[in-house]
């Protein structure tokens, strides 16, 4: 296992490993801002079911499609993909025999994940105890396009910092809120004109929630404080102190350290600011 994931990262980073990616990196990520659990952590009574981490579950049915996370522990059907594949299907949604992984794994952020980070999650993911669950399969009542771009040769990552860019790429590739926060088109999230802007439903056992706007408009979050931000984006709560509704992994992004939630609220007030979506 070692070999083939110092294969991965020679291949994403084309030089020298050593100041490359890590499992430690990898566990951050998968556990904090990228909250990979939120789906792929079956879920019970009391929240999730914390021993069977990353395991799969039925994420949500509605009449486009069931999309269910699939185990993505060693003990699920990733354990026999190499590292390059599993890579692969997390960057650019393609499986190991060519199939698509449907919506709603946002990979119109997940191309833009850096080659370390992205080797770092792989790393972290072989480390996690096995888990035997078969969640079953997502099926799709809407047609899934042959490829959602050209392949992704190499990413590389801003530097880190409390920066607007770091902020972007924190918000964006990692914790994907810009996807989840951005009106849906037939071809995807409308990133090029509505970024940001809300609109989008989530169907859970809470019923439906819809995500609000983020931008610097009036219509949302021109008028709340950075510390209002903060307690959104961590505790879910809203500055009255009224809960919001899943699927905000707030538990995943709690996580993060200071830093990187002070750059992605810095690139948040730098966001073109747009009204609700219609």
């Amino acid at each position: 296992m070692k070999k083939a994931v110092l294969t991965l990262a020679a291949c994403l980073l084309g030089t020298a490993v050593a100041a490359g990616p890590s499992v430690e990196r990898g566990a951050y990520l998968v556990r904090g801002p990228a909250g990979c659990g939120n789906c792929h952590t079956p879920m019970g009574p009391d929240g999730f079911v914390l021993d069977q981490e990353l395991a799969g579950r039925l994420v949500d049915k509605n009449d486009a499609f069931t999309a269910i996370a699939p185990n993505i522990t060693p003990g699920g059907s990733v354990a026999g993909w190499s590292d390059p594949e599993l890579a692969r299907a997390i960057r650019e949604g393609i499986r190991p025999d060519g199939s698509l992984i449907g919506p709603p794994m946002p990979f119109a952020m997940y191309r833009g994940l850096g080659d370390e980070d992205l080797a770092s999650i792989v790393m972290f993911l072989r480390t996690v105890p096995a888990v035997a669950n078969e969640p079953g399969s997502s099926t799709y009542n809407i047609p899934l396009p042959p490829a959602y771009g050209p392949p992704v040769a190499s990413v590389s990552a801003p530097a880190p910092g409390v920066t607007v860019e770091y902020g972007a790429y924190l918000a964006g590739p990692v914790a994907h809120c810009m996807e989840c926060h951005t009106p849906m088109g037939p071809q995807g999230p409308l990133l090029e004109t509505d970024l940001g802007r809300g609109g989008f439903e989530f169907h859970g056992p809470w019923g439906v929630s819809i995500a609000p706007n983020i931008t610097s408009h009036a219509d949302g979050v021109a008028g709340f404080t950075d510390d209002d931000l903060r307690r959104m984006i961590t505790e879910g709560l809203r500055p009255d102190g009224s809960p919001m509704l899943p699927p905000m992994p707030y538990g995943f992004l709690a996580r993060m350290t200071d830093d990187d939630l002070s750059a992605i609220i810095l690139y948040l007030r730098s966001l073109r600011p747009l009204p609700d979506a219609g």
